[in-house]
């Protein structure tokens, strides 16, 4: 038996239905984002979990809550699963930072590996700590399904490093809607994606509810 971690993107918030950049802004989720965890709890509770991982922040511990109080456990929750800092642009939509700081967001679109928002991350500086929570897990289970809740950006630098994928372009070659599911099993051979972006556990109305892409 293998190791299979599952990577859940939180539900939705209101940041995500106005598109504005929102990393480390503790922001919870709408009414429909609980659902969503919900949906997602009912879907996947007879999965015998080992552990679940959450970023410590209010949205995703929010996403596991329903899940975790299932199967009577906690989430374990680490800094390395937060979503991006954006810095400056915190709060902000596309076009505002377009307006206020121009050439550094057409530095971040060319290649958000290496280049960061206004006073924010590099992709690659999430890369690193996000790896160090999958070394954990690897490390500690060997075998079975771990649960990993965490943000947009963090999930999708998390699958670039374990596919082989250069981070520069996780906003090109990766879509993670609001509380869909990736899963990645770590075989002999390496990891080994399942799954991507999976919403196939919501119902019918939630699935209506569309993004807007920040």
């Amino acid at each position: 038996m293998s190791l299979k971690i599952y990577f859940l993107r939180h539900g939705e918030t209101s940041s995500s239905q106005t598109g504005t950049y929102c990393g480390r802004l503790d922001i919870d989720l709408t009414a429909e984002g609980v659902q969503m965890a919900e949906d997602f709890a009912k879907a996947y509770q007879d999965i015998p979990w080992k552990a679940i991982y959450s970023s410590p922040l209010q949205r995703t511990i929010a996403t596991a809550k329903p899940l975790c109080d299932l199967l009577g456990i906690n989430s374990q929750r680490r800094h390395g699963l937060k979503e991006i800092f954006y810095g400056e642009w915190e709060g902000k939509t596309p076009e505002e930072v377009n307006r206020d700081f121009h050439d550094d967001y057409v530095r971040w679109l060319a290649d958000p590996g290496w280049s960061s928002p206004t006073g924010g991350e590099k992709g690659i500086d999430i890369a690193r700590r996000s790896s160090e929570v999958l070394e954990e897990i690897e490390q500690t289970y060997k075998n079975g399904n771990v649960l990993v809740v965490s943000h947009k950006a963090t999930i999708r630098i998390m699958l670039c490093s374990l596919l082989g994928i250069d981070v520069g372009r996780f906003r090109d070659r990766i879509g993670m809607p609001v509380a869909s599911v990736s899963v990645v099993e770590i075989a002999e051979r390496g990891p080994l994606l399942h799954r991507m972006g999976d919403c196939s556990h919501l119902r019918e109305e939630l699935h209506q509810r569309k993004e807007i892409q920040g």
